[in-house]
């Protein structure tokens, strides 16, 4: 089925100080931040108020292995904390984590994401990692292959048994029988059972089926296969790289495209200046991102040519306290004012905001609910 295509969603990552590796160095921010509660509320917070279609929230198991984009991390709290936090201080901005698989369990990992999609009613999203941390298998204590193929394998195999226990319980599951004293139908509760090398789920999840019935699931074309995920991320040095691999992953089966875009913009410092300050420190190097430094017009120019390409921007402010402002004052509203973009929207689903459609279960049954289960 075709999917109308919806306006151009723009999602910010708003991980530390900013995606340049020495961000906290000119940050208006104290280095303590990265742990204060107050500070992220205030970015989240101002994420939602100019508009941001999704935040995004990186992190990584170890801190051997600094984020793809967040440059040497020293700290940070967990991103599904961090996106529970931000659940009820925002109505409308989308909030996903980035969870790297081959860290994590999948059962907790389900059940975790299935709470947040309840707590935001229907904005949550997966944003799937799969750094490369020289310390994950001490971390885990066990062997950690790092094959490519075993790693995609096995990140495909958690992604799709996060879905199935997603989908352990019926939407109707919960039938709230005041009269005979039964919260659910046991018949609409189905067992789960995976096993792979890694792991092993036999059972239902300890939450219901989320709000949308499967989260979006946000992931590189480098990490999942994009007839996988829900929407796939690419990156590359011009947009013709953004454009080239859109139209393969569109080939290979992408419902959604995401291009992803570092920025540092022009502020009573001009941009190269800013970013030459920043470089002195630490280099910014190493990352997938087309880059963008220059003026907000020029910035505005660049998303109306990506956005013939793909249905969707993640945008990696420089210096958050700097350059999310000026992305919220003069860059936002002007997409908005040419209905390039669109605002999120008062009780909408994040799914419907993507043009995604609510899945049906796959454990669905057609017969009436038994009220009489337990």
């Amino acid at each position: 089925m075709t999917h109308p295509r919806p306006p151009l969603a723009v999602a910010v990552e708003i991980d530390g100080f900013g995606a340049h590796p020495a961000a906290w160095r000119a940050s208006s921010e104290e280095p303590s931040a990265v742990f204060d509660p107050a500070a992220l509320r205030r970015t989240v917070l101002a994420a939602e108020n100019f508009g941001f279609t999704l935040a995004t929230f990186d992190d990584a198991l170890t801190q051997t292995q600094a984020s793809s984009y967040a440059g040497s991390v020293a700290g940070r709290l967990d991103g599904v904390v961090r996106a529970a936090f931000a659940a009820p201080l925002t109505s409308r901005t989308g909030l996903a984590p980035a969870v790297a698989p081959r860290g994590v369990e999948p059962f907790h990992l389900a059940a975790q994401l299935a709470s947040l999609d309840i707590a935001t009613l229907g904005r949550a999203a997966w944003v799937v990692t799969d750094p490369t941390q020289p310390e994950l298998a001490d971390a885990l204590d066990r062997v950690v292959s790092e094959s490519p193929a075993e790693r995609e394998r096995e990140v495909s195999d958690v992604v799709a048994a996060v879905r199935r226990l997603w989908d352990s319980w019926e939407d109707d599951a919960v039938i709230k029988d005041v009269a005979s004293g039964r919260y659910v139908d046991r018949n609409r509760i189905h067992n789960v059972e995976v096993e792979t090398e890694t792991f092993s789920i036999k059972g239902a999840l300890i939450t219901p089926r989320p709000p949308q019935g499967l989260l979006p699931v946000f992931a590189s074309d480098r990490v999942l296969a994009p007839e996988i995920a829900d929407v796939t991320l690419v990156g590359g040095e011009s947009v013709a790289d953004i454009a080239a691999r859109a139209t393969s992953a569109r080939t290979r089966g992408a419902t959604r495209v995401f291009a992803e875009i570092e920025v540092i913009l022009d502020s009573d410092v001009l941009s190269t200046d800013r970013l030459a300050q920043l470089d002195a420190v630490i280099g910014w190097n190493g990352t997938d991102a087309l880059r963008f430094v220059g003026s907000a017009p020029g910035l505005l120019a660049l998303l109306e040519d990506v956005g013939r390409h793909v249905d969707g921007v993640r945008l990696h402010p420089a210096v958050l306290t700097q350059d999310l402002p000026l992305l919220g004052t003069h860059v936002l509203p002007r997409l908005v004012s040419d209905r390039v973009a669109a605002a999120p929207l008062l009780g909408s689903t994040l799914r419907s905001r993507l043009g995604l459609e609510r899945p049906e279960n796959v454990f669905a049954q057609s017969a009436t609910p038994d009220r009489s289960a337990a």
